[in-house]
């Protein structure tokens, strides 16, 4: 059995023994692929070291996160695409908007998203998606977007089932995480109406922790606990769970 995190911050992890130890427990819990999305200039670097350090294992995203969208976006983004260079990354992301926190730079966020699917298109890559009280504002570009080239991951899915028919329509696939065995958020309820051929699984960790680890710092290895919750409701094994949702992530990464 393999299962894939598709969205993971592991790297935040600042001490490199416990990362060690977090890779290694993922490791032991058949969690053997991890996307690792940075959110600003600074995180670039803290990616690259673990996917030099664990390369079977870790895989390489790069964007700028909406909530790092600023005045100075321009010049943030341009670093970040920089540091690419002689590195292999396998998505733009994460990328997006996000109007919970702060709307002063809707404006800014919009260009630096649409800059940012363009980057994607350029190297033929997937985009991964955040979108936080933004579905109609983000949706709105991928509309204007849309080609043979766009396609990806919309990251923590937590929306509609409406919303996630229209996200399906465009080509993406459903990034579905803890939040999923929540008992009063309804995605369990939205999760069982969509075929397993959409979706794909991540923990955001170290956020958004899996009951029966709710409270506490969320890891990859606790993927499974996710995998359980969508077995569960498609009354399915969890083996079955992890080939469909890896071979999505295979399809969408390449890798």
């Amino acid at each position: 059995m393999v299962l894939t995190d598709t969205h993971t911050h592991l790297y935040y992890e600042p001490d490199h023994n416990k990362r060690a130890q977090l890779i290694h427990r993922c490791l032991d819990n058949n969690v053997s692929r991890l996307f690792l999305p940075n959110v600003d200039a600074a995180s670039v670097s803290k990616v690259f070291e673990l996917t030099d350090a664990f390369p079977a294992h870790c895989f390489a995203m790069l964007g700028l996160h909406p909530c790092e969208v600023k005045a100075d976006w321009e010049q943030q983004l341009d670093l970040i695409m920089n540091a690419q260079q002689g590195k292999r990354i396998y998505a733009v992301g994460e990328i997006g908007i996000d109007l919970y926190w702060d709307k002063t730079f809707l404006s800014e966020q919009q260009k630096a998203f649409r800059k940012q699917i363009n980057w994607a298109k350029s190297q033929d890559l997937p985009i991964v998606i955040h979108c936080r009280d933004a579905f109609d504002e983000v949706y709105a570009i991928l509309e204007e977007q849309k080609d043979d080239k766009l396609r990806g991951i919309f990251h923590c899915f937590s929306g509609t089932l409406e919303q996630a028919e229209k996200i399906i329509e465009l080509g993406f696939f459903l990034g579905i995480g803890g939040v999923i065995t929540y008992k009063n958020a309804g995605l369990d309820k939205i999760v069982q109406q969509i075929d397993m051929e959409h979706l794909v699984l991540e923990t955001d960790s170290p956020y958004l922790t899996p009951v029966p680890y709710r409270g506490k710092p969320n890891e990859s290895s606790f993927l499974i606990y996710v995998a359980q919750k969508i077995a569960d409701l498609h009354q399915v094994d969890m083996d079955t769970v992890a080939s469909i949702t890896t071979k999505n992530s295979i399809r969408i990464f390449g890798v």
